[in-house]
């Protein structure tokens, strides 16, 4: 049976790839240490279904914390999406946690990978906050990153580490540089939840700036299935980058629009001045993990909206 490792499992994306890991067949490992960015709660909710899988081994402890060498010596694929994520609270003294969550961390599993006897792929959770301000759009990961948070400058680092490591000891890394990611267990801090709880709280959505900046989104099902494919691929993708996106870029307030349709309520914008760290634009050039993970984003936003909606509806979290 193959042995997969998927850090930060109890997290947004990584409780979705903890769930499709084991309709594969896999025995997945699942590490978290349950931070206090936001609810323990509703992060074993995003678990309760893999809790209940006999091939699912929850480990709840810090990374630099393990014996990471033994914990790999089995592993054939190692998620590390583990993170501290969030682009506006990387500011100030908090930098600290971002530096220790998102390098140090992934310094120490990178250390682990080298003598680490039958690991097939290093799957590292990156981010379109590496561009920041890009030059072009659609974006190419030949571009020169220009990050605009400490949050990105991080998880570049990260990146760097991973491809060095590959570059002298063969550490079979890959990055997937997520395009804002959405869909059912996003979250709390992430727009569409916000945006959702406001529309249904009958509560003004809080707009950065004038909200024509333009994101590309990603549903999750999506990134969990480019996380696979990267991982299986018998393309040589050890090394590289690799964007994954949604396919599309759409304006925020046309977002709105949308939500508005969607849910049948009214939506009511409060329009507040830009943040530090946010990028003005994203949109991914996923030419490349078509061609190597044979990757094709199969949800639209309407598709991926509703089906968020539906969970918020559902679970209601906080």
């Amino acid at each position: 049976m193959i042995t997969s490792i998927v850090t930060g499992c109890a997290g947004f994306i990584g409780s979705h790839l903890v769930e499709q890991l084991l309709s594969l067949g896999h025995q997945v490992i699942g590490i978290d240490c349950f931070t206090d960015y936001y609810s323990r709660e509703l992060k074993r909710q995003n678990l309760a279904t893999a809790l209940q899988h006999s091939n699912f081994k929850l480990i709840e402890q810090d990374i630099l914390d393990l014996d990471c060498q033994a914990l790999l010596s089995q592993a054939e694929f190692l998620f590390h999406l583990a993170a501290q994520a969030g682009v506006r609270a990387s500011w100030g003294s908090s930098f600290r946690h971002y530096s220790r969550n998102n390098i140090d961390a992934t310094q120490v599993l990178l250390e682990a990978a080298r003598r680490a006897p039958r690991l097939r792929r290093f799957i590292f959770a990156s981010t379109s906050s590496i561009y920041g301000d890009a030059e072009s759009y659609p974006t190419a990961e030949t571009l020169c990153p220009k990050p605009v948070s400490p949050y990105g400058i991080t998880k570049l680092a990260a990146e760097r580490l991973g491809q060095i490591y590959y570059q002298n000891f063969a550490v079979p890394f890959v990055a997937l540089r997520y395009f804002t990611v959405y869909g059912p267990r996003q979250r709390p801090d992430m727009g569409f939840h916000k945006f959702i709880k406001a529309i249904l709280a009958h509560q003004p959505i809080q707009v950065y700036s004038d909200g024509e900046q333009t994101r590309d989104f990603t549903f999750v099902a999506d990134i969990v299935a480019a996380n696979v494919q990267a991982a299986l691929t018998d393309q040589p993708v050890e090394g590289e980058i690799i964007n994954v996106g949604g396919g599309s870029r759409v304006v925020l307030n046309d977002v709105f629009a949308l939500l508005g349709t969607l849910m049948s309520e009214p939506v009511v914008l409060q329009y507040t001045p830009s943040q530090a760290g946010d990028a003005r634009h994203t949109a991914a050039d996923i030419s490349k993990a078509r061609q190597l993970l044979g990757y094709a984003p199969c949800f639209d936003l309407t598709a991926g909206l509703q089906q968020e909606i539906e969970w918020f509806t559902k679970f209601q979290p906080e």
